[in-house]
């Protein structure tokens, strides 16, 4: 084991594994700075890039960008009270306020050196589970491993912020998408209705993409820019350096907590720094400078920002089970590698392992160096307005997508899915549990299959540990109504939930037209599933409709939710009844109603631009399609001033033109292209 982690050490002497180290650190930084991209955003743009590499770089990259990404994204949350993701926004309460006092560079670098020790402590977390849990995966065998699966998958959608239905309709929605292709069990094809372009599947990148990356763009392109003016950088960095120093056991108290947050499926870096921020609080002796520029509220919760991804890491790598989004891209990754995450790669890839491990330690280190060097000029790229950088983005990400197979098809189920993905966002279905079924699902019917071949009956079910994991499957449920029956009896004066984390902002859509056609129309998708797969032999059927049993029943309560709050909600979001400051419920609906009018059409205009840009391609070719593309829309969308247009498409088409010769990449050809 010393022998690997020391020969993995030294494979990052290699020049070219380095520069790759430090360009996904670079990558990482910027797009930590850039509101709503974040770590899932890192991953998802830089995924693409990976083709063509060996594994150790695409590691290396990946692992770079996502152990800095929650640095830098604090710039952004001290110097304009806006954070640059979600887990961030806690970072925001006494950063902000710091700032604000003329503190911004002593914040900054409490911020900076507890990502730092975040990661590290991440790492060596990861470091320690790897000799701890090797036994206990390696005694593992096909029950353990499927009950494992079902546990990921669960435990995302129970534990999302949100509705619990919400989130295990989402969660067997990905698992049913997952069974499209060939089955892994009979070889023969489900749901793919007579298309050859179906039978491998659909790709995880552009599911991943689609579900998150352009969603994402469709959301926010109508930012053109930012409300607040930027605090200048006062103070000095020495004083929060020696601050940091006397508040070292908040830092380990906080990276503890994220390691613990990032290794149960579904928790993830946001409630993983309120979590770190609630015991920030409830073990302070003096409590009223919380929020007011307390460096108790940035250190714990930041040491917290960076360990979560590293926790992430121990389920993903060591079980096969993703803790989060971004860890089950990485998965994802590693299976188009032939890198089987769980018992396997213990044995056979131990190398990799610790290649991560040293990898995120190095990043963290390396990422937190540069931010003290460079916050000057990273605080810049915080005022770019977002519709800037959509045409890029979109560009990079319609890319990648088509590297995995080859063909413009799965472009167009990209931005179907950028369609469905944006949809669920906006009526507050999570996306996690989606994607995390998806890339579960061809797991979780192989070891299913391969346990009930080995064992009689449902006698696996009384090996030990099987029983331990459906204690843990069952237990939030039984919390859950426990909880509920408290609340209905008045008695939850000392709820565990009191000063958790605040739930997100619900989406625009929530408890509108939108979000019951959303139910309906997964019912109907359910549904239709379970008639489709009687065609298919009675092994390909099971799962499958399976399935789209339990989907078909969260789909029910969905639709009865939905209706009841129809009734009970009007559009000022109050109930029936409920006298507005206004006197009417019309004056303050109008406006309501308008922006979520705005919202929609702004959404469909960005989805609309995609389709066009992907015509263009089908005709054109890549590079073509581009230089009608992106001017057109930084010039009509954006409103780019016409200088900031021609340097802008240059640059980009220049990249895209180099990037056949730097890595393995290929750029689609277009029918005029073809027949010349």
């Amino acid at each position: 084991m010393l022998e690997s982690a020391l020969a993995a050490l030294q494979s990052l002497a290699d020049p070219g594994l380095l520069l790759m180290l430090v360009i996904g650190v670079a990558a990482g930084l910027v797009m930590g700075l850039i509101p709503g991209l974040g770590g899932t955003g890192a991953v998802a743009i830089l995924l693409p890039v990976t083709f063509g590499m060996e594994a150790p770089q695409a590691l290396a990259l990946l692992i770079g960008a996502l152990a800095v990404v929650h640095t830098s994204d604090t710039v952004s949350a001290v110097l304009l009270g806006a954070p640059g993701s979600a887990s961030a926004s806690v970072i925001m309460l006494d950063g902000y306020s710091m700032a604000r006092q003329g503190q911004a560079r002593r914040a900054l670098s409490l911020a900076f050196l507890s990502s730092m020790a975040g990661g590290i402590i991440g790492a060596l977390g990861l470091t320690l589970a790897i000799p701890l849990a090797r036994p206990l995966v390696l005694s593992f065998g096909s029950p353990e491993l499927f009950m494992l699966t079902v546990l990921g998958v669960a435990l995302a959608a129970v534990l999302s912020r949100g509705n619990v239905a919400k989130g295990l309709a989402a969660g067997l929605l990905g698992l049913l998408l997952g069974t499209v292709g060939t089955s892994p069990t009979t070889a023969e094809y489900r749901f793919t209705f007579g298309s050859l372009f179906l039978g491998d599947g659909l790709s995880l990148v552009a599911v991943a993409l689609g579900i998150f990356g352009l969603a994402e763009i469709a959301s926010r392109v109508g930012q053109r820019g930012h409300p607040e003016q930027p605090i200048t950088l006062g103070g000095t960095y020495l004083e929060g350096v020696r601050e940091w120093l006397t508040h070292w056991t908040h830092v380990i108290r906080g990276a503890l907590i994220g390691i613990w947050a990032g290794v149960l499926p579904g928790i993830g870096a946001t409630a993983g720094t309120w979590m770190a921020y609630g015991q920030a609080v409830a073990t302070a002796k003096d409590k009223r400078k919380f929020g007011k520029g307390d460096p108790r509220g940035i250190v714990g919760p930041e040491s917290a920002n960076n360990s979560v991804e590293a926790g992430d890491l121990i389920p993903t790598l060591l079980f096969g089970i993703p803790g989060g989004v971004p860890a089950a891209m990485l998965l994802g990754l590693l299976l188009t590698y032939g890198i089987q995450p769980g018992p396997t790669i213990i044995t056979d890839h131990l190398d990799l392992m610790y290649l991560i491990v040293w990898s995120f330690a190095i990043a963290s280190v390396l990422g937190a160096a540069l931010c003290f060097g460079g916050t000057r000029y990273l605080a810049r790229l915080t005022t770019v307005p977002f519709a800037v950088l959509g045409p890029g983005l979109v560009v990079v990400m319609l890319l990648g997508a088509f590297q995995e197979s080859g063909q413009l098809g799965d472009l167009w189920v990209m931005i179907a899915l950028g369609v469905f993905g944006w949809l669920l966002k906006a009526t507050d279905y999570p996306r996690a549990p989606f994607l995390i079924g998806f890339v579960l699902a061809v797991p979780l019917e192989r070891y299913y299959f391969l346990t009930d071949s080995v064992y009689d009956g449902a006698s696996w079910l009384l090996r030990p540990w099987v029983l331990v994991f459906l204690v843990i499957l069952i237990a939030p449920l039984v919390l859950a109504g426990i909880r509920r029956l408290r609340a209905r009896r008045h008695a939850d004066v000392d709820d565990p939930e009191r000063g958790a984390p605040p739930a997100d902002e619900a989406g625009e859509l929530t408890n509108t037209g939108w979000s019951l056609a959303i139910a309906l129309g997964m019912l109907a998708v359910f549904a239709i599933g379970w008639f489709v797969s009687a065609d298919f032999s009675p092994d390909a059927r099971l799962v499958p409709r399976l399935l789209c049993a339990g989907g078909v029943i969260v789909a029910l309560v969905l639709v009865y939710l939905e209706l009841r709050a129809r009734r009970t909600v009007t559009d000022t979001g109050q109930p029936v009844g409920t006298p507005t400051a206004a006197g009417s419920a019309v004056a303050v609906a109008e406006p309501r109603t308008e922006t979520r009018r705005e919202f929609v059409l702004v959404a469909l205009r960005m989805f609309a631009w995609m389709a066009a840009f992907l015509v263009l391609v089908t005709l054109g070719g890549y590079l073509a399609a581009l230089l009608l593309f992106i001017p057109a829309f930084l010039l009509f969308v954006a409103r780019a001033r016409p200088r900031t247009v021609v340097i802008y498409t240059l640059v980009t088409a220049l990249l895209i033109l180099a990037l056949p010769a730097l890595i393995h990449i290929d750029l689609p050809v277009g029918l005029l292209g073809a027949l010349g």
